[in-house]
């Protein structure tokens, strides 16, 4: 069976670096075009593929059958409206879209008759964290997310707390209690609030992404970690995202459904 043809945009970014590195070990997939915007990237040893600061130029000469996206929402629109109606389907682990961009990806996807995945994130610990929380979120009353990435991380909160968040609401089927602060000595020590959970961000050197999630009711609370350690994890994920892609029709949000994990409940 013949590799199949994938594109990256994002090339130049710390996860599209780590992508150029992992996918000529993969037998089954061939790089063929790359999109990065700001720079050229670091090409891999003897890369005859089709590098381009246009979408489009990629998707007409290097013709992909999947395109990984790994850049800025600004990016990640012009990809969506370009490569779904040319029948490409999409896997993007892009920060920053809002559910506006979700719908649009959903029908041009589904009106083009391909797949996407948007996965918050591609961790498959990160995957299940979110889905132990999604269990417990009926049985507490309260709940805080603290989210810990390095200091270059353009946003905040980050995708992954904003979808642990809303999975927890949805689950719990109304909004966590969240104690109001007559005084804030500092205004916004609270930080942010989704549904009732309490969303904090830290943005420091030496950490990569991490998130704990903290549940209390009367008398306990409850804690569910996941550490990021090196860009390594996001890996398994992404290839299966990219192998499971092709047979899908419309959007796929997360990597529960491909996990077996979707409509889980306690």
């Amino acid at each position: 069976m013949a590799p199949i043809r994938l594109a990256l945009q994002g090339a130049t970014g710390n996860m599209g670096q780590e992508l150029l590195r992992a996918l000529p070990r993969e037998k089954d997939l061939e790089l063929v075009g790359l999109v990065a915007v700001e720079e050229k990237p670091d090409l891999p040893p003897g890369w005859t593929g089709t590098y381009s600061t246009s979408v489009e130029e990629v998707l007409e000469k290097a013709r992909p059958q999947v395109f990984l996206d790994f850049s800025i929402a600004e990016a990640t629109r012009t990809l969506y409206r370009a490569a779904c109606p040319r029948k490409v389907p999409l896997v993007i682990g892009t920060s920053g879209l809002t559910p506006q961009d979700l719908e649009e990806i959903d029908r041009l996807a589904r009106s083009a008759g391909v797949g996407a995945v948007v996965a918050p994130n591609f961790a498959l610990g990160a995957v299940v964290m979110n889905y132990l929380a999604r269990l417990a979120a009926p049985f507490f009353d309260y709940a805080e997310i603290v989210e810990m990435h390095h200091h270059g991380k353009v946003d905040a909160p980050s995708g992954t707390a904003l979808a642990t968040a809303r999975a927890m609401v949805a689950a719990r089927g109304r909004p966590f209690s969240y104690p109001v602060t007559k005084k804030e000595n500092i205004p916004g020590t609270r930080g942010g609030e989704l549904g009732g959970v309490a969303i904090h961000s830290m943005r420091l050197p030496g950490l990569m992404a991490h998130q704990e999630v903290v549940l209390g009711t009367a008398g306990q609370t409850l804690r569910i970690r996941h550490d990021t350690l090196s860009r390594e994890c996001y890996l398994p994920g992404i290839l299966m995202a990219i192998r499971r892609v092709m047979e899908l029709r419309g959007l796929v949000h997360g990597l529960e459904a491909l996990l077996g994990l979707e409509g889980s409940k306690a």
